[in-house]
């Protein structure tokens, strides 16, 4: 069966500063991961308005290159890796288990997706779609060395039953989430993306996550609670807790128009209410 092909590669390139299709080099992959991290916010508006996150490769393309939105990781990491299928790249979609703030040693569902990239036989991890830590460029896959990005450092550590990428944060290693290269078919991401869009216990079904990076700086959005990280300094914080002024916030910080369903704005003033 063939990969499925993007409907409008123009656009998408143009979208991340190039006019014609670029090799499929390390420095394009390098450019392409950044500056799509900077061009297609992380956000979960969907799943908290009651709208289903269709992943089949058409829905995505209107959602994100048409329709001023962003995705989480079976979005954004499904569109990348057709971007690169189409460029060239020797690719293919993994996934793993996010265990970023849970206990040392937490082993939670599998439900993020991300791309193994194989360029000059040298294998690398490529991410797009991992909110407020999302890497900033390919990582090295065969080393436990530290690597820098335009952001923070990360590396990847051998355990006994796959990968796990940390990032240095605060002057120490933290966990972000464990992979493996296990081969990946649509309905592995049909499932995962299913439980995480639906499923009660899922934190994309409870909370708002907004998540855009830029040069020297991430803007993240939590329920109410928004921070500007940068780099080496103080992060900014401050709450919202008027709707119009979230909604506003959501496109002017990530550039984001909120979904036409009924229920979006209902959703967006419970999670911003004052406890």
């Amino acid at each position: 069966m063939s990969e499925p092909r993007l409907t409008n590669l123009k656009q998408y390139l143009q979208r991340l500063g190039f006019d014609a299709p670029p090799a499929p080099t390390l420095e394009t992959l390098r450019l392409l991961q950044l500056r799509h991290t900077g061009a297609f916010p992380f956000e979960n508006l969907s799943t908290l308005s009651g709208e289903p996150v269709l992943i089949d490769l058409p829905s995505i393309e209107r959602k994100v290159l048409n329709g001023a939105r962003g995705g989480y990781c079976y979005e954004l990491n499904n569109l990348f890796l057709a971007l690169l299928l189409e460029l060239g790249f020797d690719a293919r979609g993994i996934s793993g288990r996010v265990v970023m703030n849970q206990p040392e040693g937490s082993w939670t569902a599998r439900t993020h997706r991300l791309s193994l990239v194989t360029i000059d036989d040298v294998r690398y991890i490529t991410d797009v779609g991992f909110g407020g830590m999302v890497p900033t460029a390919p990582l090295l896959f065969d080393t436990d060395a530290e690597q820098s990005t335009p952001h923070e450092p990360y590396r990847i550590e051998v355990q006994a039953d796959g990968y796990m990428l940390r990032a240095r944060v605060a002057g120490e290693w933290r966990p972000m989430y464990l992979f493996d290269l296990q081969r990946q078919e649509d309905i592995d991401y049909t499932l995962g993306n299913w439980y995480v869009s639906t499923h009660p216990d899922s934190p994309f079904a409870q909370r708002l996550m907004v998540a855009r990076t830029g040069d020297g700086w991430r803007r993240t959005l939590n329920n109410g609670s928004f921070a500007i990280h940068r780099i080496g300094a103080e992060s900014e914080r401050r709450e919202v807790t008027d709707v119009d002024e979230l909604i506003e916030l959501l496109e002017r910080e990530f550039g984001l128009r909120l979904p036409h369903q009924p229920g979006a704005r209902l959703a967006l003033a419970r999670l911003i209410q004052p406890v």
